[in-house]
């Protein structure tokens, strides 16, 4: 990565700006007729297209909320947003200004997301007027087995050298990702929708604080490994705020996939790249670390497959919630705190009782998700179940509000066989704690003019991922297979998410999308490992219950419980009076200075778009609409 001088960006708007929106109730969304008549999913070709203009040398200026017409993009970068919007101005549909911006966030987010990393896609069809995914997460190598994980003396590898090695590499799937969903619902091909990135790549982006405090974060990672340290590190010292970096291998990565299709990556000359990358890592020589290698091998790259699979449902207040099945954890254990709340009106509540609640809600989602969900190619997931309101009954039970649960909570048995279940209200299982997921990953969402909205988290896991690059080629390869249990939490209680041959590790990513008999209300999702299910689920309620606009929401303080000793707080809470309140009940808490990083986009009464980002969190995210209006049109 080539270091250019610094030079002046836009202003970043200020927190206090979503907060000057007006607000907008839930009721008045609920009782909405949200847009027009859809068009397809598939936008009308156009012979003109070709892809995304050309970014001008100003950076664009970051916004945490944008309202307008014609489609909205939120992610957390401004180059990312501005890559979906062009496409989106340039008639491509909401499938292809997601890929434009995922591909964009491989340049500017390196960290986060890229080539080597996988995640899940979730979209409305207008057309269809119904919920389609696609699983592109990573897979364990066909080699792999449940000792995977554990070292000679049969004990689990010290997480460190887990995550920094070719053994927590399983084979990519956003490759696959992008050019399945192009090829299913798309309007272009894959290189026009890849030249914004491309170009971002080649001519350079702006290193903001929270780009250069990462950096700082993975010094002595990227240190250890010359290619690693060439692109991110150049001339041996870390990027100052304002400078320019570019990334021209991955250009070349990009015009590589654009020219010859994602064949390119899973087969031939890159593939081999990966492969040797992973089985001899690329150690600097003197390094002192602990390097071990992995056993990805070219027949996992040429045999992985995404998954079309049918999205999570649930109702909630009357609305239609849809998320990600497993191998995610997101949709269900999201559905599930839902499905425990909807029996309390939480509009009605205190700040104090609410929090009670929706911790409380969380705990029992997260026991049952540690029980119950993996992979379902290999385990027996009782997906149905676990999103039964009945099932969510009995669970709810358990809630009393003058007494806080005990983590780690048992789970119950969501399962059919079970007899009567949770009619008894007490858990069925033996406890186990909730083992350890990374936090770093990036989340966007898409709509465009015909009413489709994309809701898309992808990820390399840990923040710098692996911390190694492929040599030449411009991007970080994950450590997700880190994502599985090292060994069983408890050896008395089965474990779902222990590695096997060709098994995704168990994700906690929800990207999620709310309907109104059949049309979007919103979309969201976030980074944060298993903190991403508790900021989904907290946002839902705080916009749909509480009735705080998207943006609020959003920037909201935040707690997350799963099924821990102890609930973790962000300073908004930890230094307000309810933290004592809720002490005085019975909750222990820590503080975590920042969970998650949330983006969303919500189609408003009078047909406008919305795009929602963070206002602060990771310096804040970047709303944009294709045509701002503050009005109707």
């Amino acid at each position: 990565m080539r270091l250019r001088a610094p030079r002046a960006t836009a202003p970043s708007a200020s927190p206090a700006a979503g907060r000057r929106l007006a607000a907008l109730t839930a009721a008045a969304v609920l009782a909405a007729v949200l847009g027009t008549a859809p068009a397809g999913a598939r936008a009308p070709a156009s012979a003109a297209d070709g892809g995304a203009a050309r970014t001008t040398a100003a950076e664009p200026a970051k916004t945490p909320v944008a309202t307008g017409y014609g489609g909205a993009v939120s992610s957390v970068d401004p180059d990312a947003s501005a890559a979906g919007i062009e496409v989106l101005r340039r008639g491509g549909n909401a499938v292809d200004a997601a890929v434009a911006t995922a591909a964009a966030l491989g340049v500017t987010e390196p960290y986060s997301a890229g080539v080597g990393g996988g995640g899940f896609f979730v979209l409305y069809s207008a057309e269809r007027r119904k919920v389609f995914t696609l699983d592109g997460r990573e897979t364990a190598p066909l080699s792999a087995d449940a000792d995977l994980l554990l070292g000679e003396d049969g004990k689990p590898v010290p997480f460190a050298e887990a995550v920094t090695s070719g053994l927590g590499v399983g084979t990519p799937g956003t490759p696959a990702t992008w050019e399945q969903a192009l090829d299913s619902w798309g309007t272009r091909s894959l290189a026009q929708v890849l030249r914004p990135a491309e170009r971002l790549a080649r001519d350079g982006f702006t290193v903001d604080p929270t780009f250069r405090r990462q950096t700082a974060d993975n010094q002595a990672r990227f240190a250890d490994f010359p290619a690693s340290a060439e692109l991110f590190l150049p001339g041996g010292r870390l990027p100052e705020v304002g400078s320019t970096l570019t990334n021209p291998d991955l250009a070349r990565t990009y015009r590589l996939l654009a020219e010859h299709g994602t064949d390119a990556f899973y087969h031939g000359a890159l593939a081999r790249d990966i492969v040797r990358t992973v089985q001899r890592p690329p150690v600097r020589p003197g390094a002192s670390r602990v390097v071990r290698p992995g056993d990805l091998t070219l027949r996992d790259l040429s045999g992985y497959r995404t998954k079309r699979q049918a999205p999570t449902r649930t109702t909630y207040r009357g609305l239609d919630v849809y998320g990600m099945a497993p191998s995610s954890s997101g949709g269900t254990t999201v559905a599930e705190g839902l499905n425990i709340l909807e029996g309390t009106d939480l509009s009605r509540l205190d700040e104090s009782r609410f929090l009670h609640r929706y911790i409380e809600a969380s705990r029992i989602a997260f026991a049952d998700r540690g029980r119950w969900v993996g992979d379902p190619a290999f385990e027996d997931v009782p997906t149905r179940g676990l999103l039964s309101q009945r099932y969510a009954d009995s669970r709810a039970c358990l809630i009393r509000d003058d007494a806080v649960l005990t983590s780690p909570l048992p789970p119950g048995d969501p399962r059919p066989s079970a007899a009567a279940p949770g009619t008894d209200c007490v858990s069925r299982g033996t406890a186990a704690p909730t083992t350890y997921e990374g936090e770093n990953t990036t989340h966007l969402t898409v709509a465009d003019r015909w009413g489709n909205v994309v809701a898309y988290t992808l990820t390399i896991e840990q923040t710098g991922g692996s911390g190694i690059t492929v040599p030449g080629r411009g991007f970080l390869l994950n450590n997700e297979l880190t994502d599985f249990s090292f060994a069983p939490a408890d050896p008395a209680v089965h474990d779902p998410n222990l590695p096997g041959p060709g098994k995704r590790p168990r994700s906690s990513m929800s990207p999620t999308i709310v309907l109104d008999h059949g049309r979007p209300v919103l979309a969201l999702g976030s980074p944060g490992g298993s903190t991403i299910i508790t900021t989904v689920l907290q946002t839902l309620v705080n916009h749909l219950d509480r009735g705080m606009p998207l943006v609020d929401a959003i920037a909201a303080p935040r707690a997350s419980q799963r099924n821990a000793a102890t609930t973790e707080l962000e300073p908004g809470l930890w230094n307000s009076p309810l933290r004592s309140r809720l002490e005085a009940l019975g909750h222990s808490f820590r503080q975590n200075p920042e969970i998650g990083a949330a983006t969303g986009v919500q189609r408003l009464p009078d047909g406008r778009w919305l795009a929602a980002a963070e206002t602060e969190r990771r310096g804040g995210g970047s709303a944009m609409v294709v045509r701002p209006a503050a009005g109707r049109r």
